[in-house]
């Protein structure tokens, strides 16, 4: 995501506005992520056809989401529409709008807790990101990596990550299968020992591996992760892994899927 000019929007963007003043043939609003600035949407703009009362359409003190027609800078002007934006947009763009609201706070206490200056912080992310929410989703599944991108300070990172993990729920699917793990020769119980040990050592990020045992030789390998082809990968990775195992000490093994299910965590 290209960084957006955190100044002023840009022509056809969605903003989020509040409703400050109704007239009988335009409404002024404030930008609420763009601090404050004034906008005004024309009669014309506020809904589809003959408008009789333009408060039966728009009032004081709303929360609404305007789509931008033209940017004067020189002007100071901000011609917005209302009617542009459907349903389906306005939920998204409130949802996206709540989540930057709840990350710039986070950055917040980022900031107390690292003595950083918090634009710093909001600095280093926008520049690879273009959005501030979006990081702390990443940090929660892949926090040295993400962290390391940011370049932050040591101070910083350590306080991000705290922030995140205890901040940031991110919903999580289920993958799970059943390892068949085979082996015929006098030590087939310590290389299935091993096997299973590489299998659960068999980390991908952003995913949780769990082994149990079902009666030999079926044990069951349950994945959690944040989507399923990331599932479908770390339960792969570990089945290959104890397999490997088994195939170099003569043995066999294969993996068994199972139907996938989604789980909220």
């Amino acid at each position: 995501m290209q960084e957006r000019d955190r100044e002023w929007p840009q022509e056809s963007e969605l903003v989020v506005c509040t409703v400050e003043n109704v007239k009988d043939f335009v409404a002024f609003v404030s930008l609420d992520e763009y601090g404050g600035r004034q906008g005004l949407i024309p009669i014309s703009e506020i809904a589809t056809g003959w408008i009789k009362y333009i408060r039966d359409h728009i009032r004081e003190g709303q929360k609404i989401v305007c789509k931008v027609l033209n940017v004067d800078r020189n002007r100071g002007h901000i011609d917005l529409s209302l009617k542009d934006v459907n349903e389906h947009q306005r939920r998204e763009k409130i949802r996206e709008w709540k989540n930057e609201s709840k990350a710039r706070k986070w950055i917040g206490f980022v900031a107390e807790k690292s003595g950083e200056p918090a634009t710093a912080i909001e600095d280093a992310i926008i520049d690879k990101y273009g959005e501030l929410y979006a990081v702390f989703e990443d940090i929660v599944t892949d926090s040295d990596a993400t962290v390391k991108k940011l370049g932050l300070s040591k101070k910083a990172g350590e306080a991000l990550v705290h922030i995140a993990h205890e901040s940031v729920k991110i919903p999580k699917v289920e993958v799970t299968g059943q390892l068949v793990l085979m082996s015929a020769e006098s030590d087939g119980v310590m290389v299935i020992r091993t096997a299973l040990k590489k299998a659960s050592e068999a980390k991908t990020a952003g995913a949780d591996i769990e082994i149990l045992y079902l009666g030999a030789p079926i044990y069951r390998v349950k994945v959690t992760a944040a989507d399923y082809k990331k599932a479908e990968k770390a339960l792969e990775k570990a089945a290959n892994a104890a397999i490997a195992v088994l195939e170099k000490a003569g043995g066999e093994g294969k993996l068994v899927k199972k139907p996938k299910s989604g789980k909220n965590q």
